[in-house]
């Protein structure tokens, strides 16, 4: 056998192996990587989700936390790790959208190193103000703080997070200033709302559910593109005029960049398979969450467009934020 039949062979049973091994998969556990701490909602979510894909694939898909830097370290590691369908992640709006724009140092390239599958869940935003605030409608806040520039505050967990950067938008639309007060964490933003330390913020349905329940927080508008049915008297930031497209906060699936697009089309089903179950739609309801349906082709479309506008937003306010 000469070196080029030598060398078509090696190529041959590389592929061949290659294709059996996509066929094969998984014929082992699956290593699931969780960005945040556990005991949250990330790991109530995954949980679930993991749960019952673990069934459907004939293997366990296994929790393994990964947290700091805002999500950072964890995305880091599913983009290092082999393209071959064992070790999977969570992605999130900050660590795929935000944080690449915002930060001069990424320890991960989003188009280059990690493949956007599906999001599995998203989360509206809520705007809201304390239960004791003059405020009854969102459009009663706007109208004061474009009479009275730069009188009104608005509380955030940090500069560049998702309530912050949606603020801005707020701003930019309204044509008003409200001053942005950055927070360590919603454990001391909704406080301070509450208390009426600052007059509003924007956090998660499924943060703001127990507060605006317990009557201690209004909420005067969502981010979504309609209505949403736990407070259909609320109104949209859009319908008001306030805000161009949706601002979701979204848990989804990510996969190593090169990961066999076999693999990729059997995980994509097993997560949308898995949204549509009684069990997992009784979760995400109770969780003020919801499910987005989308091709994998229309969700990394929908990142590359989010990414365009954070970039904008944090390039026209001059945002910076050190490491």
């Amino acid at each position: 056998m000469n070196r080029w039949m030598r060398l078509l062979t090696v190529v041959f049973l590389v592929a061949a192996g290659a294709g059996a091994s996509a066929q094969d998969w998984p014929s082992r556990p699956i290593r699931f990587v969780v960005p945040w701490p556990p005991g949250g909602l990330n790991d109530t979510i995954a949980r679930a989700f993991n749960d019952r894909v673990g069934q459907a694939l004939g293997q366990p898909v296994v929790l393994d936390f990964k947290p700091g830097a805002a999500g950072r370290i964890g995305v880091s590691d599913v983009g290092r790790s082999a393209p071959d369908g064992y070790t999977v992640g969570m992605g999130n709006l900050g660590p795929l959208t935000i944080h690449p724009v915002l930060y001069k140092q990424m320890p991960y390239d989003v188009k280059r190193d990690l493949l956007p599958i599906t999001m599995f869940a998203a989360s509206p935003l809520v705007l809201v103000v304390s239960a004791t605030s003059s405020f009854k409608s969102a459009r009663d806040f706007v109208d004061a703080a474009r009479a009275k520039p730069g009188a009104y505050n608005f509380a955030s967990v940090g500069l560049g997070s998702p309530a912050h950067l949606t603020f801005e938008l707020v701003n930019g639309k309204a044509g008003i200033k409200l001053v942005h007060v950055p927070y360590k964490g919603t454990n001391e933003a909704l406080p301070a709302v509450i208390a009426g330390d600052v007059q509003a913020t924007f956090d998660t349905l499924s943060s703001l559910l127990p507060f605006i329940k317990a009557g201690k927080l209004r909420p005067l508008a969502v981010t979504t593109a309609e209505r949403i049915p736990q407070f259909p008297e609320v109104p949209t930031l859009k319908e008001l005029g306030l805000l161009d497209d949706p601002v979701l906060s979204w848990y989804a699936l990510i996969a190593p960049a090169r990961t066999p697009a076999a693999i990729v089309s059997k995980l994509y089903k097993a997560y949308g398979d898995a949204a549509q179950t009684p069990e997992i739609q009784k979760l995400l309801a109770a969780q003020g969450l919801i499910h987005v349906q989308m091709s994998s082709a229309e969700f990394q479309t929908s990142i590359d467009k989010e990414t365009a506008r954070w970039a904008k937003i944090i390039q026209d306010n001059h945002i910076e934020v050190t490491p």
